[in-house]
């Protein structure tokens, strides 16, 4: 449990977010059931820095011209770059994509079942790992970006360390969040909280079902 933060604030955390998403909760192609573990890999890494609106408009045209891992490592990497492009951040993008089909080739385009063996596939990183966990392996891990962190320090007060992968109280209350409930979907409730309320620049605090017991709107309003 993260420090100083007791069962009930974290369960009216929950009850309210997950209250919320139920009537504002946006809609995905990679939300949708059945897809397969490629198109929930691709997604994730799609998604990183770039709007979930931008990617909702860009998935299906990635998917069409890049249907599976197979396809993607016998791809041009410069081509890749080029397809890319609208999305922006492309030669990172697809250097990192590339990087990750070649390995799975290496690996019979099978997903490792331990952290440890995921870890070690080149540009995974700690975000894309824990959706392999959660979204494929079905284990309860955050999809903790800068988004999340917005949300969580502001509520419940605010990290220790300046790299959120590596900060043991927001770590720690990430994982305390998803506790008790529906792990995909706290997730994306709290990635869509952030997105059309809890926003970075301009939060809606006025809107917010979390506000009366905010730190952060607390603060502000004195």
């Amino acid at each position: 449990m993260a420090a100083n933060i007791g069962v009930q604030h974290i369960k009216y955390f929950q009850d309210k977010i997950m209250e919320w998403w139920k009537q504002y909760g946006r809609n995905f192609p990679w939300r949708e059931e059945f897809l397969s573990e490629y198109e929930l890999i691709i997604a994730e890494i799609l998604l990183q820095r770039t709007k979930a609106e931008t990617i909702a408009n860009y998935y299906m045209f990635f998917l069409n011209s890049y249907p599976g891992w197979e396809s993607l490592a016998a791809a041009n990497e410069n081509d890749l770059a080029t397809l890319l492009r609208p999305i922006g951040l492309y030669n990172q993008r697809a250097k990192r994509i590339f990087a990750l089909a070649k390995s799975m080739e290496q690996r019979d385009f099978i997903i490792p079942q331990d952290r440890e063996s995921i870890d070690k596939i080149p540009f995974m990183g700690q975000y894309i790992a824990n959706a392999v966990e959660l979204l494929i392996l079905n284990r309860a891990k955050p999809l903790l970006d800068v988004n999340m962190a917005r949300v969580l320090e502001r509520y419940f007060g605010p990290r220790q360390k300046a790299d959120i992968r590596y900060d043991p109280y927001l770590q720690s209350l990430a994982h305390d969040i998803l506790k008790g409930v529906n792990a995909k979907e706290i997730n994306w409730a709290i990635l869509d909280f952030a997105a059309l309320i809890c926003q970075s620049k301009k939060p809606k605090c006025s809107i917010c079902s979390l506000s009366e017991s905010c730190r952060y709107y607390k603060n502000n309003k004195i």
